[in-house]
């Protein structure tokens, strides 16, 4: 099966493997407990713990883990909930994830505004800056790099505006981290991160928190992670998912020209595919094209055909995995909120077709997809 939905989930990596079955076997007991094969444990996840918050650029006692993103975002809403003013607003853009989107709507209902995007997709800056001129909103978030496009966000720039006026800027980095360098993402006040999209297990991520005050805790029982996150730690978990990001890590470190190089490579990669594509299926359009976008991901709206045949089950058979966008809205039938919020109608949005590539795909890879792209739209009856 060839495989172009690696922002939904990724395999996982040998590394990470390696990392979580010696975990297994080396760091049986709890980190919380007093005997010495619970202070093992304990000083492998703070030995893990240093080298995540060396990556990320923030101090170790600033890292929480989590069971990843959705988590991690539901934390920071609650949290919010529980510490601003009652008649505070929280903003977010208008594409964020579904975990953020559904937390903000879930402890704000009334009290979150959407930060609108351009047509290609990138959070409004100047609507932003003129807004907090005029107000100051309890939190603030902004995604690194969209799920769905690719396209990359100003987050850098939105937390500068942010830190300017003391709000409070929660990033979430699930589908940059992995893809792009880490390093600066800690110096946001909360971001997230997930382990599955970068080579590592599911079932654990973690959650950067601001170094000063405390973080009111989602899961309450025990004190773990600072009385931050109630729960034995997945200290295996946390190692593989550690394990993969260095991995990942050194295949893109800009100071190496040859780990440079495969990065061009890779988003030579992508330019091709799409040179192609345009050229042999005409009525095709990439979303977000005029931005830069993450190397691995592409969103394009396909030739309209009859609607009774989805795209995604015709690949399907011809051994080819995509996706039409976010696999925690997979499944609905309302149009991608992202297509919406940058103008699309739901007629153009249903036509939409995401591919997310891994670090191990080739350009043979790409060019099979393009492959199998031509036959289904053989297949497919034009409207």
């Amino acid at each position: 099966m060839l495989y172009f939905d690696h922002n939904a989930t990724t395999s996982l990596h040998p590394a990470a493997r390696d990392a979580w079955l010696a975990a297994t076997e080396r760091f049986i007991g709890n980190p919380s407990s007093l005997h010495r094969l619970g202070a093992r444990a304990d000083a492998a996840l703070s030995e893990a713990r240093q080298k995540l918050a060396a990556l990320l650029g923030c101090e170790a006692l600033d890292l929480v883990f989590t069971s990843g993103a959705t988590e991690s975002a539901s934390t920071v809403f609650q949290h919010a909930a529980r510490t601003l003013p009652p008649d505070a607003e929280v903003w977010l853009s208008a594409i964020e994830h579904p975990c953020v989107t559904e937390a903000a709507r879930h402890h704000f209902p009334k009290r979150h505004r959407l930060i609108p995007v351009t047509r290609d997709g990138v959070v409004d800056l100047n609507w932003l800056t003129k807004k907090l001129k005029r107000s100051r909103p309890g939190l603030l978030a902004v995604m690194a790099a969209n799920n769905e496009t690719g396209v990359v966000q100003p987050w850098n720039e939105a937390h500068k505006l942010c830190r300017e006026r003391e709000v409070p800027f929660f990033c979430d980095a699930v589908q940059w981290i992995g893809k792009l360098c880490a390093y600066g993402i800690g110096e946001c006040d909360f971001a997230s991160g997930s382990g599955h999209k970068f080579g590592g297990p599911r079932g654990v991520g973690f959650l950067k928190c601001p170094a000063k005050g405390r973080v009111t805790a989602l899961l309450r029982g025990g004190s773990q992670e600072e009385a931050r996150r109630a729960g034995t730690e997945n200290v295996a978990g946390v190692l593989a998912m550690v394990a993969a990001l260095q991995v990942r890590e050194g295949d893109m470190n800009f100071g190496s020209q040859s780990s440079s190089s495969a990065l061009m490579r890779k988003s030579g990669m992508q330019k091709a595919f799409i040179d192609r594509l345009l050229c042999e299926l005409p009525g095709t359009e990439i979303v977000g094209a005029k931005f830069s976008r993450l190397w691995n991901t592409i969103s394009i709206l396909m030739p309209a055909v009859d609607c009774r045949t989805r795209w995604v089950v015709k690949l399907d058979k011809l051994g080819v995995a995509v996706s039409t966008g976010s696999a925690c809205a997979s499944g609905k039938e309302e149009p991608s909120p992202v297509l919406t919020a940058m103008g699309y109608t739901p007629a153009e949005a249903a036509r939409a077709l995401r591919f997310s590539a891994g670090w191990e795909t080739t350009a043979a890879d790409w060019q099979l997809l393009l492959a199998a792209l031509q036959q289904a739209h053989r297949e497919m009856r034009p409207m």
